[in-house]
């Protein structure tokens, strides 16, 4: 493995810990309607458990209400059901086929609470970016060791690694922080 492959190679670990931070916070809740907060929501669809959005088009009615209008009449009650016993704290009301779930606003002791969840999560996600720092750099160790590269080479790659490194967590931080507004809006 070359220097250029163990950076590429971070680098590419790096944007998927950023990814996966990403999918994390859209699953925290803020007072503010958004379909995908529905994703890990799962029905059971004919003895097979799936997310609502592959049974039914998940919209946004206004800021605070979203429609789930499934594609089957008959989906509508377990719809509804799983939405009520998912742990996001929601009452979906169905008029007909459509249901309506309406996001309670949050209280301020909750919104603190979730800043903390955000934060937790940002660092994990910084734990991982370090991880993948800690290995590439323990590449670039064992090239040297190999005599493979020289100590140059290694020190220029350790320094290039740690400006990816530094880039990548103050992405993570300018995520956390707008995470952090958002939910702390009124």
């Amino acid at each position: 493995m070359s220097i250029a492959e163990i950076k590429k190679n971070a680098e590419a670990k790096m944007a998927k810990s950023i990814e996966a931070f990403k999918n994390e916070l859209q699953k925290i809740r803020t007072g503010r309607a958004h379909p995908g907060i529905l994703d890990q929501v799962q029905v059971d669809y004919y003895g097979s458990m799936l997310p609502i959005s592959q049974v039914a088009n998940v919209t946004l009615v206004d800021a605070r209400t979203i429609s789930v209008q499934p594609w089957e009449k008959t989906m509508a009650k377990p719809i509804e059901k799983a939405i009520r016993e998912s742990d996001l704290g929601l009452n979906p009301s169905a008029m007909g086929d459509l249901i309506r779930v309406p996001m309670p606003a949050l209280t301020e002791e909750r919104r603190r609470d979730l800043t903390k969840v955000v934060r937790h999560a940002g660092e994990d996600a910084k734990v991982a970016v370090r991880n993948v720092r800690r290995d590439a750099n323990d590449h670039a160790k064992k090239l040297l060791k190999d005599k493979l590269i020289t100590e140059d080479e290694e020190r220029r790659s350790i320094d290039e690694v740690q400006k990816l490194t530094d880039r990548t967590i103050t992405e993570l931080d300018k995520l956390i922080q707008a995470k952090e507004a958002d939910i702390m809006a009124v």
